[in-house]
């Protein structure tokens, strides 16, 4: 079973965030079966939100500490920078971040054991800049401060040289010689490397890519997006992805 008592705290946390309208507690309880069914041994599962309800009683939900940004700006992730305080709610350990809107088709056990400082995923849309993709890394709890209190000091700064928050880290931890990547296979893309090339598109259904571990899902399709497919674009045309009803569940 996972843990989630401050009396034993294991070395491994899955860490999650939601925040806002945008995803019910449903993403997070799916989150959490998804990671049971694909990482062995003990682990301790913390959303970080402003609304527990509705969440399973296996997650140990925990206020997102604040930010104090200004009033009205775009929202462009900066709130996922605050799983770098120096101490988050007492938690010690590696932590593996996940976006509540991942899909987990393979095992997580090497992302808690793959060498390296912090280890994000390498951006795919442009391979060739350092960015890296936020909806999976892992990295050891209150050794990277210094993202979060820089942040502090220079948000105007910061908000007028990068658009979001996985910029702005990527940026700050390759300076410091710390940034590194999954494999490439590991965390493919639904809307990159899942979708077939048109006009197969039409007549294929989306696909599991070979080596997948957890399909990230950013834009404008999510998973249920995903699993109803869409029809309203023509060179967009998505057939319904049935792949992730096995994978996205309770």
């Amino acid at each position: 079973m996972a843990l989630n008592t401050t009396s034993a705290t294991p070395e491994r946390h899955i860490l999650c965030m939601k925040w806002g309208t945008k995803y019910g507690p449903e993403y997070v309880n799916r989150l959490y079966a998804m990671v049971r069914r694909h990482l062995k041994g003990d682990f301790r599962f913390v959303c970080l939100t402003d609304n527990s309800e509705g969440i399973r009683s296996e997650v140990e939900c925990l206020p997102i500490p604040s930010l104090d940004l200004p009033a009205g700006i775009p929202e462009r992730g900066w709130t996922k920078l605050t799983t770098f305080s120096a101490d988050l709610h007492g938690l010690k350990g590696t932590a593996l971040f996940l976006d509540v809107d991942v899909v987990i088709t393979g095992p997580l056990d090497e992302f808690f054991t793959y060498p390296g400082d912090f280890l994000i995923i390498h951006d795919h849309k442009r391979p060739w800049r350092i960015t890296g993709n936020s909806s999976v890394y892992r990295f050891e709890l209150g050794a990277h401060p210094d993202v979060l209190e820089y942040f502090r000091g220079h948000f105007e700064e910061i908000r007028k040289q990068f658009r979001n928050e996985q910029a702005y880290l990527s940026d700050f931890l390759h300076k410091q010689g710390k940034l590194q990547y999954w494999p490439a296979e590991w965390c493919p893309s639904f809307k990159y490397h899942g979708i077939p090339s048109w006009p197969t598109n039409y007549w294929k259904e989306p696909f599991v890519p070979e080596g997948a571990r957890i399909v990230i899902f950013h834009g404008e399709c999510n998973p249920p997006d995903a699993l109803a497919g869409r029809r309203n674009r023509r060179f967009r045309f998505i057939k319904p992805a049935r792949w992730v009803a096995e994978h996205w569940r309770e």
